[in-house]
């Protein structure tokens, strides 16, 4: 599941004409990063919702064949995070399933993240499966953290920590029966997220490599950058 609907109003004015996932970061539209990852990590059908100026994605995916597209229409009710995936459920099947945000960015420098995911998902022990990054080696983020990871992988929250080491990075692995008593109408992922904490359910995987948090028109140069270097990221 690919979420491709969002607003991105704080990447205005540019996505006042352009929809976020086709902003274009290292050569290729954000979109496009992200399908070649799932590629590259053996997925072969994607489903991706739209909303906001949905007729350009939905355009911009039409020859794509790997993996192979299907269309969420959330034209009429932007559903958020959560709720775009109850309303898609119909298209991706039983199985658990990646969902990922469609403007998660990233450089590796180790193990790629998608296939160390797949290979560390464990349902017997996981309801979730997200992935980190690292809050301070992040570019372009400014924020408290979100998650701390215990020796065994499970996750906590911050809660009323001044700070988390890690990051949500916009990719996670999922049970489709998470979303059977969850509401009708817009809501975002959180509420899995902490459904799965309480049961011990939610487990985290570190990204090796750098993650570029591109929210503004401001911090696409800075992305370009980590792009075009030719030495590792962390140097």
């Amino acid at each position: 599941m690919v979420l491709a609907a969002g607003l991105g109003q704080r990447m205005r004015p540019i996505t006042d004409t352009l929809p976020k996932p086709l902003v274009r970061i290292g050569g290729k539209a954000m979109l496009d990063h992200m399908l070649d990852r799932l590629a590259e990590a053996g997925v072969e059908e994607a489903v991706v919702n739209v909303h906001h100026l949905a007729g350009q994605v939905e355009t911009h995916l039409v020859d794509r064949t790997r993996p192979r597209i299907t269309i969420s229409d959330e034209r009429a009710e932007l559903l958020e995070t959560g709720g775009g995936v109850r309303k898609a459920l119909p298209l991706l099947g039983a199985a658990p399933f990646f969902h990922v945000n469609s403007d998660a960015l990233w450089r590796e420098t180790g193990r790629p993240a998608m296939k160390a995911m797949a290979t560390a998902w464990d349902p017997a022990r996981m309801d979730m499966l997200l992935l980190l990054a690292d809050r301070e080696t992040s570019l372009g983020f400014d924020g408290a953290g979100d998650f701390v990871l215990a020796d065994d992988d499970r996750l906590s929250r911050r809660g009323s920590a001044a700070s988390a080491p890690y990051v949500y990075a916009g990719v996670a692995i999922l049970k489709p029966e998470l979303f059977a008593d969850t509401p009708e109408g817009p809501f975002s992922l959180n509420l899995l997220f902490d459904r799965a904490i309480a049961r011990g359910r939610l487990f985290g995987e570190r990204l090796e490599g750098r993650w570029l948090h591109v929210g503004t028109p401001e911090a696409i140069a800075p992305a370009e950058a980590v792009f075009a270097a030719a030495q590792p990221v962390d140097a």
